[in-house]
């Protein structure tokens, strides 16, 4: 198998001179003979993904490191056309796009302005953002998707994702890192009371990770970025992502407004809360501190109390008063 050559800052500006030349895209982000302002914004995918670099302050260069990633990104481009008529906020409108390497995509797109969520706290009209995103993408026709090539993917289970989150607990609690009584709460019982329900499934965004949500400093919501993880399955994943990225409580607050009812509500929030536990052992495990504080972060969010719960500790402590 050929070596998949690695993209540099020197990769890049050759293929935005390219670009500039052809006239898909304006000057604006060059600098003089030192070439097109380049910038590396970090590596996409759960697997490193696509590379990700700013040109100027107004568009994105993606890198498809190998061909699954180029059919993704190339999916990408049109399940945007799809998504846009049906959200409020904005998505990224591509440029050009085309190959930087054999069988490898590229896609130049515009910038959305704003922050990250990691950046912005999202404020009430932001989880109003949310709801409106989360209406949208149940409205987005499911058969449209799949002609684009959106894989259907089943839920998760639960309680099998209670039981690996058990083990995680014991291992974070010897690290001080996690008191294992608070996932008592997520019975069997209540694994199976959440298990998703039969033909519910819708397209869902799959990675609303806090640097794919795009906030303005007053805390609204304007724009998602990155649909190449997209799925037809399970809503409550969405709701578990935004869970990471804003925080339970505001998350279940948009599903709520969006129309959800308890059941895809407290799932998200649980398959949130056991993901943190799983993957933050997990990395203490492997002495990889680099997105430890990150996930220290969406571990916390996760595990906030929501309003029901906060109510019923509130009677706990009445009834021993």
């Amino acid at each position: 198998m050929t070596q998949a050559p690695t993209p540099t800052a020197d990769t890049v500006r050759r293929l935005v001179r390219s670009l500039i030349a052809g006239g898909a895209v304006g000057a604006g982000g060059a600098t003089g003979t030192a070439g097109p302002d380049v910038r590396p914004a970090g590596a996409g995918g759960a697997g490193g993904g696509h590379s990700t670099w700013w040109v100027g302050s107004r568009h994105v260069l993606r890198l498809a490191p190998d061909r699954e990633t180029s059919v993704r990104l190339r999916r990408d481009l049109r399940l945007r056309d799809l998504v846009r008529p049906h959200i409020s906020v904005a998505v990224p409108v591509g440029v050009v796009h085309g190959e930087w390497a054999d069988g490898l995509a590229f896609t130049l797109d515009t910038r959305v302005p704003g922050g990250s969520a990691e950046e912005h706290d999202v404020s009430a009209v932001g989880e109003a953002d949310l709801a409106a995103l989360l209406t949208g993408l149940r409205e987005v026709p499911v058969r449209q998707a799949e002609t684009l090539g959106v894989p259907r993917v089943g839920p998760r289970s639960l309680e099998g994702l209670r039981r690996a989150a058990v083990g995680a607990v014991e291992r974070l609690a010897a690290a001080d890192e996690f008191d294992p009584a608070r996932l008592h709460q997520l019975t069997p019982s209540a694994t199976t009371q959440l298990a998703a329900q039969a033909g519910t499934a819708v397209l869902v965004h799959h990675d609303l990770r806090g640097e794919h949500l795009v906030l303005s400093p007053d805390g609204r919501v304007r724009g998602v970025v990155d649909w190449t993880g997209a799925v037809v399955g399970d809503p409550a994943e969405d709701i578990a992502g935004l869970a990471l990225a804003v925080g339970s409580p505001a998350a279940v607050r948009a599903a709520t407004l969006a129309g959800y009812a308890a059941r895809p509500c407290l799932r998200g929030l649980w398959l949130a809360r056991c993901d943190t536990v799983v993957r933050l052992a997990e990395s203490i495990a492997r002495r990889d501190s680099a997105p430890l504080p990150l996930l220290r972060v969406q571990l916390r969010r996760a595990w906030e109390a929501i309003l029901l719960e906060r109510v019923t500790e509130l009677r706990e402590e009445d009834e021993e008063g």
